[in-house]
This record gives structure tokens, C-alpha cells and sequence, in this order.
């Protein structure tokens, strides 16, 4: 596409040095920069964008968007927000491919990657051709491409959005986290449905305030956003949404709402329960543990139905599916003990899923997991403590430690910890702490390993180190001795 070309379809407030050329794409960083690219400054976070134009010019950039004029010797498009810029050239750049799809947001505290997969998986099961976007990376038309943001910046999105449509994808199940929408990654993109999961604790780090974080999830449901809105009503949060928010339909249990479920029934291979779907009942059958599921796959099929998903495809879809990777999933077995893998990071998470585990164990639970570092430090006392109060016995290990020392993050979860429990033992090292855990294991233990999930990598000091608690449990059980099972789901 010709610079002209794309200048008279954003808004901006002028151009100077202007000077027609091909653009081949579009970056906000540097780094990725490649010839013919358009590169969009803005500054406001970490790092001003407009002291790296002349390096992206360097390395190759055909024009800059700015929110200032630069003294650089190259075309220049002067916008007001620069980050806002970012989509509305992505969206033009590509022809804007977010139009051609019918686009569901889901977003809340706990709860996206599930909902997402369980949602993909119904519209998979009545015909249609579906993508995700998400923590686990995205998926579409028999491609998979590795994670990096849950959201993902602009030019990246409205590119694949572009080879989504290309490939013939009617749907597009996407996370939309609160940082997306804080820094309005989606601005642009008007949804065919939002989905809202829960609001807990989270992200201080970033919002300092539980107000500040709740604006950000509000994003997604403003005026025009969305034609229609899910809301969980037994999230106070979500009600509150729900009230100021047209075409906002309702799922709970606590709580009146559109869509309810009776007949829970719950064991370590997944639940059941009778489906109350706008006064139309049947029965589902999941996969997956945990009353928080349940939750889960409520908003998923109510947002089905709103879609015009036949019933018998929303129970199909959802029984289809059979586990998401790093969701309270069931790895292994050893010495008669279940072994589960969670990507539980924030207190509300691990207390859903020590409570769906606690439910149904035997013997004793034990709970492995830490915090992040260069993340919210006010919650890992918490977690301590909600480990203690509901685990027989915990292992305070790392996870992703950053630029943190992980000893120095495990030091703060243990004052927690210590208010309900001495039975505990530190052990630095991940891979070492999973294994000090396994070789506790009696008959009907259950041992939770959270915080990863289905992560691959363990990010220290700058660097993602190739891990997962997957392959830590398969490589601790293949070293025991024979006769010793694992199961990978």
C-alpha cells in the first residue's frame, strides 16, 4: 500500500516531508523493525518511542507516525495518541479484517482461556470455523502459533485478524486483558459479543488501585462495543457492569440470571450438571474439575445461544472438549495420587482450585507454587495464606522470577503461610520442589502444582529458560521406579 494511500484513510493531524513510498507493514518497536515499515511512536510508558526513530529509520522504516514532528530527514504522520494511531493504521493498513469477522471478547480476572477454549469448541461442534486468541497462543485453520501477549499489540493483531479472514474463519474467540484495554490495543474492534468472568484481586503491580483495574475491564463494555454482553451475576463487579451496559443477559448460581445450573455433581474426571439455557434445560457433561467450570462453561454456552448455537451443539461442544492446557489439568498418576497442573496465579484462582481438588481427596493435598516477580508483591502473603488454610502441606518454590531473587519472593509468601500452618518446606528450584512433593504421595493424595499452567518457559532475569511443569512431572516419574504411570492428557 502507497504512504498516500494510507494517510487519507486514518485520522491525523498532519503530514510533513511527505513523500509517496511503499508501505510493507507497520511496528511500534524498533527492534522488529523491517524495510518499508511505517514506525508508530508514542510515548507515556516505559520507554518513549520517538528515541528510537531514528534506529528504526536506520534499520530499514519507510515513515513515522509521531505524536510530536521529529528533525528526522523522513515522512512523518502527526497524530495525537500515538498508541491509539497504532490499530487505526494497522485496521487500514490490512483492509480492515476485523469487520469480516464476528469477534467475541472475553475478559475477567480468572476464567478467559477456559471460557475461550469451551466456546471455540461449541461453535467447532455446530460447523463453524473458529480462531483463539489468548494466554495459550493462537489457534486457527489448523495453525498454532506460540504465545507471547495475551492480547496482542495492534499491528500483530490486525494481521492476524487479516490471515483469520483470508483462511475462511468465520468466528474469533479472543482474551482481551486489562492491560489491552487500559492502553486501548482494541479500540478499533467492535465485538460481536463480550463475555465477563469474575473480578478479583490482580495487577496492582500496574493499577495500583481495584477501582483503576475494574475501569480497565469496563472498557470493553462501553457504549457500541459489543451488540450483546455476558455477565457472571454472582461477581459483584459484574453486576455492576451489567446494570450500566445495554444488552447485558445474565449466568450465576447465587444469583437470579438468565441462565443457571441445578444438579452439580463433581468428581476428579469433571462435572455434570442440568443447564437452565433461557428456560430450556439439559445436560451437560465437562471434562474438567471444579465448580469454577461450571462458571465457565455457563458463559460460554449462554453466549452460544445468543449466537443462535443450537443446544444439543453448545452440551456436544462442551463434552467434546477435553481438557486446556495448564487448567486445573490431570497430568499423572503415581502410588495411587493425582497429580494437577494449574495455571493458578492470584488468590481467588488458587482457592478455586485447591477448594475443586480439596472436595474430593482422600488423603492430603498438597499445593506447590510461588509468586512472579516484578508483579504485584501485595498478594503473595495472601496466597500463603490461602495455601495453608486449605493445603495439608505446602512447597513455596519459584515461578517466574524476573528481576526478582526468588528466595527474597518466597520470603514474602511465607508470613502467610505461617498464620495457619508450620507444614511447610521451601524449595527454590521448581523442578526439585515438584519432586520433593511427588515422593510424598501416598494412596489418595492430591498434589496441585500451580502457577504455571501451560506455560513452557520459566523467564529469569530477562532470559525464558525452555521449562514446564509437565515435563518436570514426566521426567521426575520416569526416573522412579517401573510400574509407576504417567498419564498425559
Amino acid at each position: 500500500m502507497l504512504l498516500g494511500e494510507l494517510i487519507e484513510r486514518i485520522a491525523h493531524e498532519r503530514v510533513s516531508r511527505f513523500e509517496d513510498r511503499e508501505i510493507a507493514g507497520i511496528t511500534t518497536d524498533s527492534k522488529h523493525v523491517m524495510k518499508g515499515d511505517i514506525f508508530v511512536c508514542f510515548s507515556g510508558g516505559e520507554h518513549d518511542g520517538h528515541a528510537y526513530a531514528a534506529e528504526a529509520l536506520a534499520a530499514g522504516a519507510a515513515a513515522l507516525a509521531v505524536e510530536r514532528e521529529l528533525p528526522l530527514p523522513a515522512p512523518q504522520i502527526v497524530v495525537k495518541d500515538g498508541r491509539k494511531a497504532a490499530g487505526e493504521i494497522a485496521a487500514a493498513f490490512y483492509g480492515h479484517p476485523e469487520r469480516k469477522l464476528k469477534i467475541i471478547g472475553v475478559t475477567g480476572t480468572n476464567g478467559k482461556t477456559t471460557t475461550c477454549h469451551m466456546l471455540a469448541s461449541i461453535l467447532t461442534a455446530a460447523g463453524k470455523e473458529c480462531g483463539i486468541i489468548g494466554t495459550l497462543g493462537i489457534r486457527y485453520a489448523n495453525r498454532e502459533i506460540s504465545p507471547d501477549l495475551t492480547t496482542p499489540d495492534p499491528p500483530y493483531l490486525y494481521k492476524i485478524f487479516a490471515d483469520m479472514a483470508e483462511a475462511g474463519v468465520e468466528y474469533v474467540v479472543m482474551e482481551v486483558s486489562a492491560h489491552a484495554l487500559y492502553f486501548g490495543k482494541v479500540d478499533g474492534v467492535r465485538f460481536e459479543a463480550g463475555i465477563f468472568t469474575n473480578f478479583t484481586e490482580d495487577h496492582l503491580d500496574f493499577f495500583k488501585t481495584m477501582d483503576a483495574y475494574a475501569a480497565a475491564k469496563e472498557k470493553l463494555f462501553e457504549k457500541g462495543r459489543c451488540k450483546f454482553s455476558v455477565f457472571n451475576f454472582d461477581d459483584e463487579e459484574g453486576r455492576k457492569i451489567a446494570a450500566a451496559t445495554d444488552g447485558a443477559y445474565s449466568y450465576g448460581l447465587e444469583n437470579p440470571a438468565d441462565v443457571f445450573a441445578v444438579d452439580i455433581r463433581e468428581n476428579f474426571d469433571g462435572c455434570s450438571y442440568v443447564i437452565n439455557l433461557f428456560d430450556e434445560l439439559y445436560d451437560i457433561r465437562l471434562n474438567m474439575a471444579g465448580l469454577h467450570n461450571v462458571y465457565n462453561s455457563m458463559a460460554a454456552a449462554e453466549c452460544a445461544k445468543l449466537l443462535g448455537i443450537s443446544t444439543p451443539a453448545i452440551a456436544a461442544g462442551l463434552s467434546g472438549l477435553k481438557s486446556v492446557r495448564g487448567r486445573l489439568e490431570h497430568v499423572a498418576q503415581v502410588n495411587g495420587a493425582d497429580i494437577f497442573v494449574d495455571f493458578a496465579h492470584t488468590p481467588d484462582g488458587l482457592e478455586k482450585s485447591l477448594t475443586a481438588l480439596k472436595r474430593h481427596c482422600a488423603g492430603r493435598l498438597y499445593c506447590v507454587f510461588g509468586c512472579g516477580g516484578n508483579r504485584d508483591a501485595l498478594k503473595r502473603p495472601v496466597m500463603g495464606e490461602i495455601a495453608a488454610a486449605n493445603a495439608d502441606f505446602t512447597v513455596l518454590t519459584s515461578d517466574n522470577p524476573r528481576y526478582e531473587d526468588p528466595f527474597d519472593i518466597i520470603l514474602q509468601i511465607e508470613p502467610g503461610v505461617r498464620l495457619h500452618s508450620d507444614k511447610y518446606v521451601i524449595v527454590v528450584d521448581r523442578e526439585s520442589a515438584i519432586e520433593y512433593a511427588i515422593d510424598k504421595l501416598e494412596p489418595g493424595d492430591v498434589l496441585l502444582i500451580a502457577g504455571k499452567g501451560g506455560e513452557t518457559y520459566q523467564e529469569i532475569m530477562g532470559v525464558r529458560h525452555i521449562y514446564s511443569d509437565v515435563s518436570a512431572i514426566k521426567s521426575v516419574l520416569e526416573g522412579k521406579a517401573a510400574g509407576e504411570k504417567f498419564h498425559e492428557n
